[in-house]
């Protein structure tokens, strides 16, 4: 029993390394994880106690533990059952796609991450790229139910709306966002996941992965957590406020209980003065196609390109991005004045006041105006004056230079003709009609329907 035993050296080097490992796991690992789980509790606790809106319980659950939670839940194993009957396959293998599928979308919420990091990344990009400015805030939002459940509802204009949001309602809640399978990749994958965000797959036609999908956003919503989705399911094409695709909308109205918390939308209109996206959108619009990805090394081209022009002092941003917050929309109250109606109602209203509170910026407003083929800078300069004149008769949201008229046609104008859009004859260079287009769009889709309401 005590006589020396003697072993390869390899073997010792085995033995002393799994006894290291098992020392570590059942001993060290979990009074380090209690010492940065009591750290975490308390840093959140401080946050808390500065947010509109605390971070609610279900957003800081650990990720394994609501992959879990999501897996078993009723309905999904409903979900699953349904599945095997349909397509034959054993139950046990339709429950591990399933699983499957729910670890693709559960989040792994880091409140380090969020307000450490993603936070002071979003606030220092905004302004690097833009003058942020906000346009109508409705009085209303400060009434918002403590209790309800909060879902801002945004039109997609460009990649740059989660930066932007995620900044601006950083002193209200942290933010989960639906986001496509752009943003699967790694290492940016396990960055999203940090900041509570939640894959889906856009056009997916699985019904088991759609069941799991919907029964993730009803778990969210019932417990309370604050969301941010683009009902119009991508980005614009047209530079318009789209029309709802009703797939996160009627999964939240699905699970709604009238005796459960109340949920929350508030539209969000959001406008900017160039588009980082543009041309790879408008060329899209012009094949029919939505299937268009930008190229990573022109993408970090053009990001170089900025920088050094930052560094040299030749870069003065693109222009004015702007949020407008309209009036928030309760589920509860809507459904009681809508009783029967589809969910198409909810979502047509929703995207109706999203464009109402999309501010009016410079470029826009000159490009609107450059399609009326001005002579000359006096006729231009008429013709953004009437243009402006119309929208604030329909209570448009404009958010101009506060320096009046002569510097919001410079700061519309200006870029146009640096990038090569139009010419000193304020007449469009070939090929460049689309991109004007795209920018004037917001502007006559704001005057059109508002005539459209009035007759």
């Amino acid at each position: 029993m005590i006589q020396p035993v003697a072993v390869p050296f390899w073997l010792l080097i085995l033995i002393l390394a799994f006894a290291a490992i098992t020392f570590l796991s059942h001993f060290l690992f979990p009074s380090v994880r209690w010492f940065f789980r009591k750290r975490m509790e308390k840093a959140v606790g401080r946050l808390n106690a500065r947010l509109d809106r605390p971070i609610d319980l279900f957003k800081l659950a650990r990720r394994q533990d609501m992959v879990v939670r999501l897996s078993y839940d009723p309905k999904v194993l409903e979900a699953v059952a349904d599945h095997a009957a349909e397509t034959g396959v054993p139950g046990s293998v339709a429950f591990e796609e399933a699983r499957g599928y729910a670890r693709e979308i559960v989040p792994g919420f880091s409140a380090t991450v969020y307000f450490g990091f993603a936070i002071r990344l979003a606030r220092w990009l905004s302004r690097f790229i833009y003058r942020v400015r906000i346009g109508k805030v409705d009085a209303a939002l400060g009434r918002i139910d403590p209790k309800a459940t909060v879902i801002f509802v945004m039109n997609h204009r460009s990649n740059m709306d989660y930066v932007l949001i995620t900044w601006l309602v950083a002193n209200r809640s942290a933010i989960s966002y639906a986001v496509g399978e752009w943003a699967r990749l790694w290492p940016l994958s396990r960055l999203i996941r940090a900041m509570g965000a939640y894959f889906i797959r856009r056009g997916s036609r699985n019904t088991l992965y759609r069941r799991v999908l919907a029964r993730y956003v009803q778990m969210a919503t019932a417990e309370g957590a604050t969301q941010a989705i683009f009902p119009e399911g991508g980005l614009s094409l047209d530079g318009r406020v789209g029309a709802a695709r009703m797939g996160l909308l009627s999964y939240m109205v699905q699970g709604y209980d009238p005796a459960g918390r109340d949920v929350v939308f508030v539209p969000v209109g959001l406008g900017y003065d160039r588009v980082l996206e543009d041309r790879i959108l408008t060329d899209a619009a012009q094949a029919g196609t939505r299937r268009f990805r930008g190229k990573p090394l022109t993408i970090l081209g053009f990001a170089l390109r900025t920088l050094w022009r930052k560094l040299r002092g030749t870069f003065k941003g693109f222009g004015t991005a702007a949020a407008g917050f309209g009036p928030p929309v309760s589920l509860r109250a809507f459904l009681a004045a809508h009783p029967g109606e589809p969910v198409d109602t909810l979502g047509n209203h929703l995207m109706a006041e999203i464009e109402k509170v999309v501010p009016v910026l410079p470029v826009p407003l000159v490009a609107a105006a450059l399609q009326g083929a001005p002579a000359d800078h006096a006729a231009l300069a008429s013709a953004v004056a009437a243009l402006e004149a119309r929208l604030l008769a329909q209570g448009a949201v404009l958010k101009l230079a506060p320096q009046g008229r002569a510097a919001t046609l410079n700061e519309g104008l200006a870029p146009l003709i640096a990038r090569g859009l139009i010419g000193a004859d304020l007449r469009p260079k070939p090929g460049c009609d689309a991109l004007l287009a795209f920018y004037a769009a917001p502007i006559w889709q704001r005057l059109e329907d508002a005539a459209t309401r009035r007759t």
